[in-house]
């Protein structure tokens, strides 16, 4: 016999039957949950690199200076857009769940990096800011000199300042770039004579006779204790080149790294020759630069064309030795080869003419 509850009874003082489906469903929720928990806040070893924006490097900051102003040499008018791209890495300060790097997977012009190659433990927010600003103005050093060699500008050989460490005896005193002439008095030739004056120099202070904007300056900074000339001194030395041309570069300073350097070279170089290189067009593009011109590889190439594409770029630059990092990319862009600034600039010069695709 099967008893009933009086219809008088309220809704919420019955029993509850649980049936074995019922406890199914509530186990696969459950886990359901838990991984969405798992993917939301678990920290993934990883970082997404993705599309970043770019700059015009022929375009003007917001009161109206170039972002790349040359001087020294006479200049000409040049028309048209000149990208320098980026990529958004995340920071080293930052982590991310498994859910973003799962569909950085998915996402084109996205990826998910193993977190230790690119921040080698222990790398703070603040050294890789340090590094990216150090290796973004060793670019804008070399794409000067490659882009004088390329218009026919002299060069000579010099001892620069590669670097200046913020906060450091040197700074706002040096800045890189600067051709050092002297050290305490002594004529320099190379940085290893440079670096052996400062060895025998027991004071705590150094003094220099430096060259900037083709102007000689004295200046005297202060020596600390460490264990390399770095160190003591806050700066770094290189054997580089210095030409009349010079540059002043208003890019932004939360852009670093490298890859800039060609860009940076071709705007130059424009700036620097009769003509116009880009004659209207809307070119975008990346690589590493050295002295003599060589175009060097560099990371998150789709990444970058993904940008390029955002801006209406109608020509990407592609540095030879990441053609091959371009296997599934599709785009309407025309993608040039290029393995030198020679190369770049033949390409440009001649738009009636093939280019050596990717």
């Amino acid at each position: 016999m099967t008893s009933e509850l009086p219809s008088t009874v309220a809704w919420w003082r019955r029993p509850v039957w649980v049936t074995a489906q019922s406890w199914t469903s509530l186990a696969a929720s459950a886990v359901f949950l838990a991984m969405v928990m798992v993917l939301v806040l678990v920290p993934a070893p990883y970082v997404v690199w993705g599309p970043g924006g770019t700059v015009d490097t022929f375009g003007q900051d917001q009161a109206g200076t170039p972002l790349v102003e040359v001087s020294g040499v006479e200049t000409h008018p040049t028309t048209g857009e000149l990208d320098l791209t980026t990529v958004s890495v995340t920071r080293a300060d930052s982590r991310l769940g498994f859910a973003p790097a799962v569909l950085a997977w998915l996402r084109r012009g996205f990826d998910a990096l193993d977190r230790d190659l690119y921040y080698p433990p222990g790398t703070s927010a603040e050294q890789n800011e340090q590094e990216l600003a150090a290796m973004m103005s060793q670019s804008q050093l070399t794409a000067r000199i490659a882009a004088a060699r390329a218009a026919g500008i002299e060069v000579e050989d010099v001892v620069l300042i590669s670097l200046v460490v913020i906060g450091g005896p040197s700074d706002g005193d040096l800045q890189p770039g600067d051709v050092v002439l002297a050290v305490d008095g002594h004529r320099v030739a190379t940085a290893a004579d440079a670096e052996q004056i400062l060895t025998a120099n027991s004071h705590d202070q150094v003094t220099w006779l430096i060259r900037r904007d083709g102007q000689e300056r004295t200046m005297t900074t202060r020596l600390r204790a460490g264990s390399s000339i770095s160190d003591r001194t806050g700066a770094a030395l290189m054997d580089g080149h210095d030409t009349a041309l010079t540059v002043r570069f208003g890019i932004d300073e939360a852009i670093g790294g490298p890859s800039a350097g060609l860009v940076f070279a071709l705007a130059i170089y424009d700036l620097a020759t009769p003509g116009e290189l880009l004659a209207g067009r809307h070119v975008a593009g990346t690589g590493t630069i050295t002295a003599d011109g060589t175009v060097g590889s560099i990371g998150g190439i789709q990444s970058k064309i993904v940008a390029a594409e955002r801006a209406g770029a109608e020509i990407f630059l592609v540095p030879a030795d990441n053609c091959a990092d371009l296997a599934g990319i599709d785009t309407d862009m025309i993608l040039v080869r290029v393995a030198t600034l020679d190369e770049a600039i033949h390409a440009l010069s001649h738009p009636d003419q093939e280019v050596p695709p990717c």
